[in-house]
């Protein structure tokens, strides 16, 4: 099945929107969320930006893209060209709304500043534990839509290799792997449910080899195939990549549309 226009931009768009909808009330906990939620796009709050502002989460994800529309191989080159779109963004408000940067997480910063310095993309991310929040996690998605271009195995590298630009830990790899192979299996035709179940049955033999095999046990629940059976208080609303995609499975395939999911996310 060979990716449309529409798939595409709704899935950029679909990050946008829902970007922007949380961008108000980021880090607000939940309790003030569950009195107080989020039923429309709104204004200001944690950054004072006004509505239908997108965040770096959006902003990444089409520097991205962008590079990717000249080629995904080889690899060296769509690396180059991200990283380069990074520094853009981080210099001079590339892909922003309003041309201001007001928003980016500590690895991502260090890699940028790694990547400004001249240091290779491959060497940029940071590859202690503690590199491991959600920075490559939220902007992996348009890997998905080189599904039709490359091999499952080659897919799943070329996921690594992006996430490493900024967070180059297993544990973020694998977490943007699984994402995008549940992307692909969506973007295939297949149900959420069964899109989920495919996917981790796809990536669970890549794991069991090192360096991955020894970090496996943090997504012991997403590779368990039931995160949907969760309840809300053992879903986690942390920066932390294994958090992160935990939360985005469990609204995503605890929701029947696009909105419901989005907003679920954001009060979550």
């Amino acid at each position: 099945m060979t990716l449309t226009t529409s798939q595409l931009l709704s899935g950029l768009m679909g990050v946008c929107v829902g970007d922007a909808l949380g961008v108000s009330v980021e880090f607000t906990p939940r309790r003030i969320l569950l009195e107080n939620p989020v039923i429309e796009m709104q204004g200001f709050g944690t950054y004072n930006q006004p509505p239908g502002t997108w965040s770096d989460d959006s902003s990444l994800t089409f520097c991205l893209a962008e590079a990717m529309c000249e080629g995904v191989s080889p690899t060296t080159e769509l690396l180059a060209r991200t990283g380069d779109n990074f520094c853009r963004w981080y210099e001079s408000g590339f892909w922003t709304p309003h041309g201001v940067v007001f928003d980016i997480g500590n690895a991502t910063a260090r890699a940028i500043r790694r990547l400004q310095a001249g240091v290779s993309p491959t060497e940029a991310g940071g590859t202690d534990e503690t590199s491991n929040g959600n920075g490559s996690l939220m902007r992996i998605l348009p890997v998905a839509f080189a599904y039709d271009l490359l091999d499952f195995p080659q897919l799943i590298e070329l996921a690594h290799q992006i996430s490493c630009l900024t967070h180059a830990h297993p544990r973020s790899q694998i977490g943007c792997s699984i994402y995008i192979s549940i992307a692909v299996c969506l973007l295939q035709g297949k149900q959420p449910h069964s899109a989920y179940l495919e996917a981790i049955q796809q990536v669970v033999p890549i794991y069991a080899q090192p360096p991955y095999a020894s970090e496996k046990h943090h997504f012991q629940r997403v590779l368990a195939g039931n995160i949907a059976t969760l309840s809300l208080a053992e879903i986690r609303s942390s920066g932390y990549v294994v958090d992160s995609l935990e939360a985005a499975l469990w609204c995503f395939l605890n929701s029947t549309s696009y909105s419901e999911a989005v907003l679920k996310a954001v009060n979550l």
